[in-house]
């Protein structure tokens, strides 16, 4: 913009400021709060629907073909079949790309009551948590995929409630997420080959760390991730496995200083002849593990990771939407979600 044009648009500015300032109820005037909710009012419903209605012809250099109305940040504003169809907007798009993507944001973190709030508090626009359920049952998400070669991942399982015909009690279902370490993650709903699919798909070293806990169905996947795997039983997980056996704290640290250095056979030793349940479970837990129990200490020092926490995390961050209290949901929609959730925590709705 240079000088004469900034001159020109100052001129503007000030004659249309003194319009809307003439067409503001004088109460509004009387503090910061209620001048910025007026001249938000007057740019959604007045400003921003004239100024997008040049721009969109500028833009374009066509009028041509019906017009329909499309709630977006600007405010609700008209657009002709062919400007929309130049611009890249849906035909049946009532949303802007905009305005969706502040919706799947919202949605992403909250539930669909409070995402219409927080819409119409963010943007000043309404948009019904109806209308934004059907936006995410519809919309494409992208594929995540690793920007790097993918040197260590996890896999672990969440729990979701899932809806039963009316007077049943809602029935626990598990789902699983991935996550490339440092990277993407992904949730998968009774998709297991989809999940192999996805992580096979993705830029794996010659080499990988695969880093689970205990569960069989974890390591019953990672048989089938790449060509070499490190495979590695999460040492947190380990430890905290360790700590219900119970008795002395020498005993344990003595314990735990060898299971750090992958003395397995001296763990057993030291447990063998233990009557408690808990010490029988846990001389089984790692008898079972024990090939993917190295030394913890000197992997450490070599830079390989040792422990899952990251697809820890992403599995309660995931499970934050995905609980949110009272919640149950339809099988069929379970995965469309898992993809909302992923996609916001990948930094993807943006």
């Amino acid at each position: 913009m240079n000088t004469d044009q900034k001159e020109q648009l100052d001129q503007h500015l000030k004659a249309i400021a003194q319009i809307l300032v003439d067409n503001t109820p004088e109460e509004q005037l009387r503090s910061f709060e209620g001048i910025e909710t007026a001249l938000r009012d007057h740019w959604l419903t007045t400003l921003g629907p004239a100024i997008g209605k040049f721009f969109f012809e500028s833009a374009t250099g066509t009028q041509a073909g019906r017009t329909k109305s499309v709630s977006s940040i600007i405010g609700k504003v008209k657009i002709s079949e062919k400007q929309a169809d130049k611009l890249g907007l849906s035909k049946n798009n009532r949303l802007s790309p905009m305005l969706e993507k502040c919706c799947l944001g919202a949605v992403a973190k909250v539930s669909f009551e409070d995402a219409e709030k927080d819409i119409k508090m963010a943007t000043g626009m309404a948009v019904s948590g109806s209308s934004q359920q059907r936006l995410v049952q519809r919309y494409k998400f992208e594929e995540a995929e690793a920007k790097s070669p993918v040197e260590a991942l996890s896999v672990d399982g969440g729990k979701v409630r899932i809806r039963t015909p009316k007077g049943q009690p809602s029935q626990g279902r598990d789902y699983k997420a991935v996550s490339l370490h440092g990277q993407e993650c992904a949730g998968f709903f009774q998709q297991n080959e989809e999940l192999l699919e996805w992580v096979n798909r993705q830029p794996l070293t010659e080499v990988v760390t695969c880093l689970g806990d205990g569960h069989d169905g974890v390591w019953n996947l990672m048989e089938k991730i790449g060509v070499k795997r490190r495979e590695i039983l999460d040492w947190y997980h380990l430890v905290e496995n360790m700590n219900k056996i119970g008795g002395s704290n020498q005993r344990l640290n003595r314990i735990k200083e060898n299971l750090w250095k992958g003395e397995v056979k001296r763990v057993l030793e030291e447990l063998e002849g233990c009557k408690k349940k808990q010490a029988i479970n846990f001389t089984k837990y790692v008898d079972k593990h024990r090939e993917r129990i190295p030394n913890y200490e000197l992997y450490q020092s070599q830079g390989i990771c040792i422990g899952s926490g990251s697809v820890e995390s992403k599995i309660k961050q995931i499970g934050a939407r995905m609980k949110i209290v009272g919640a149950q949901w339809k099988a069929e929609n379970v995965p469309q979600y898992l993809k909302l959730r992923c996609a916001y925590l990948n930094g993807d709705i943006a």
